[in-house]
């Protein structure tokens, strides 16, 4: 394994932990920005550094806007949904994220200028199901999403907001699972 993939561990600090928590509470509320998605979901990227074997996140980016139904996009999004997505209480046709470029390229800019890198994305699952009632691990769907990607996909269980569960997988695989520590060293 080289790059990202041999990762074993994640660590997050409090900081950069307590935005993406207070991201997923904030959606929760139905309290939305301006020019935000209004939709009861928190998606964002993460970047950081890779070190001896470790990452560290060092940032996170809520993203705001999502480009699913946007006609170069939605058929696609629409064909993956109907292949792999199972039912729950948001329609298919509102699932999924598509990240806008301009959205990416200033997390990137970000990174770039504190010398680190997007390391993966996250996003919250919220609704139990019966096979998985604390959805704290991918979906089909979010592994078909992730693969190929290089990158590492973090869960957020907001199954029960008051304990919330932060797993990362690597492009979305549960068997390749690296510990995710809050904290500020490996």
């Amino acid at each position: 394994m080289t790059g990202l993939e041999g990762v074993r561990t994640i660590v997050v600090a409090p900081r950069e932990y307590g935005e993406i928590l207070q991201h997923a509470e904030r959606k929760l509320r139905g309290d939305y920005f301006q020019n935000e998605e209004t939709e009861r979901k928190a998606y964002g990227l993460v970047g950081g550094r890779q070190r001896d074997g470790h990452i560290e996140v060092t940032h996170v980016f809520p993203l705001r806007l999502n480009l699913r139904s946007d006609p170069q996009y939605k058929p696609t999004m629409d064909q993956l949904m109907a292949e792999t997505a199972i039912p729950s209480e948001t329609p298919l046709s509102r699932r999924g994220w598509v990240a806008h470029p301009d959205e990416i390229r200033a997390a990137e800019q970000a990174c770039d200028e504190s010398d680190s890198m997007i390391l993966g994305s996250y996003h919250m699952h919220r609704v139990a199901w019966l096979h998985d009632r604390l959805r704290d691990t991918c979906t089909e769907l979010d592994t078909r999403l992730a693969e190929g990607s290089g990158l590492w996909m973090l869960i957020l269980s907001m199954v029960d907001p008051g304990r919330p569960v932060l797993r990362a997988f690597f492009e979305g695989r549960n068997d390749h699972e690296a510990q995710v520590r809050i904290g500020s060293d490996a």
